[in-house]
């Protein structure tokens, strides 16, 4: 069947209660439930949102009747600020005081709704690459975590101001979340010393051992002609200054989306169900193509992502070009059932000339994504 871009996908929401239908064997197409709480995500150009995505907020402690429970303020973002004219909101307590949850019951309340839904969408992943495998891709299931501010913004510029109203009713906003005049985002730039204490916490409390440091540039192929268009090639330096590629990968799909707002404390949280997709068989002339194109790229710190390339050959140019490159540093740390990544990143995307630079820490549950992956992950009794 021929392929439809997510956001011109359309699917019913006159049901109250999820209904299985039939996987497609287009190559983006994964379906899930989307009861209540939840809202559409439109796609972006990193990760493929699958069809029907869950993704759902709430802040913890949960909205009550006391409207001066939590309020909104203005939150410094420089990228937001540039594309709307304003600065985004945050939601937060009214007084510290008011609303505290002890750790161990938020970490039960988060457990409590994302669970089930966790376990949906890994069977409903698991059977789209069971059902429907490309000898040429090699998919696993992957649990992150990540800090950072959840940010609400008008959705166009010039509507009306947000209130704390409209994002009570986000929050609870099902399917028609998507129809929110409220934007939600998810911030994880973080300052540097953050990630300088994130390192001392890893080693003292949270028994995690130093993996390595490790430095990749990835550049973002397009391929016109191709029945995959878009690529992201993994790359390490070498000691000639040119670009070696390490794996070549498909975007990502991401099933499952859940931001907290802990009004407790200074940060968020994002928890994501994605599938990564690991090319593992290309033909000869598109490999030695996206070879030729990668290595072509000359290392400059001055160029925006970290690369610039010569004009260079035209039969590449023609089917081949590079969208965008990411320049990252990180640390690595593990112990058996997690892996924490302190990353510093730089990113640039080609068409629209916007730059990004961000310190971000991002967790892997490792124990847990290889459960999910082995279908031995089953609901507490």
């Amino acid at each position: 069947m021929a392929y439809v871009p997510p956001h011109k996908r359309h699917s019913s929401t006159s049901e109250p209660t999820p209904t299985p239908f039939p996987l497609s064997s287009s190559l983006h197409s994964l379906s899930i439930s989307s009861p209540c709480g939840r809202h559409h995500v439109p796609p972006s150009n990193k990760i493929i949102h699958a069809v029907d995505c869950v993704s759902r907020w709430f802040p913890l402690p949960p909205f009550s009747d006391d409207a001066e429970f939590v309020r909104l303020e203005p939150f410094p973002c420089y990228t937001v600020e540039r594309m709307t004219g304003a600065k985004p909101l945050v939601l937060a307590l009214s007084s510290p005081s008011s609303g505290y949850t002890e750790a161990a019951d938020a970490a039960a309340v988060i457990a409590e709704r994302f669970l089930p839904d966790l376990l949906y969408a890994a069977e409903k992943a698991r059977a789209r690459t069971h059902d429907v495998p490309r000898e040429d891709e090699e998919a696993k299931l992957s649990l992150m975590a990540r800090v950072g501010k959840v940010l609400f913004q008008r959705f166009c510029v010039g509507g009306s101001p947000v209130s704390l109203d409209a994002v009570r009713d986000l929050s609870e906003a099902g399917t028609e979340g998507s129809k929110s005049p409220v934007r939600k985002t998810f911030h994880t730039n973080m300052p540097s010393d953050f990630l300088d204490d994130m390192e001392r916490l890893a080693v003292e409390r949270m028994g995690l051992e130093f993996v390595s440091t490790k430095e990749h540039y990835h550049v973002k192929v397009v391929d016109k002609q191709g029945v995959v268009s878009k690529m992201s090639c993994k790359c390490a330096l070498q000691e000639d200054g040119k670009l070696a590629i390490n794996k070549i990968e498909l975007n990502q799909i991401r099933p499952l989306l859940e931001d907290v707002s802990c009004l407790s404390k200074d940060l968020d949280l994002r928890l994501m169900l994605n599938t990564n997709r690991i090319l593992i068989d290309l033909q000869p002339e598109v490999e030695n193509a996206i070879k030729s194109l990668v290595s072509s790229a000359i290392v400059d710190p001055n160029a925006r992502g970290g690369l610039r390339r010569p004009l260079g050959n035209k039969l590449i140019d023609e089917r081949f070009s590079i969208a965008g490159v990411w320049h990252t540093n990180y640390k690595a740390f593990e112990n058996k059932s997690l892996k924490m990544y302190l990353r510093h990143t730089g990113r640039f995307v080609q068409g629209s000339s916007t730059r990004e630079v961000s310190n971000e820490v991002s967790f892997k549950l490792t124990g847990i994504s290889k459960r999910l992956q082995n279908s031995t992950m089953t609901m507490s009794p």
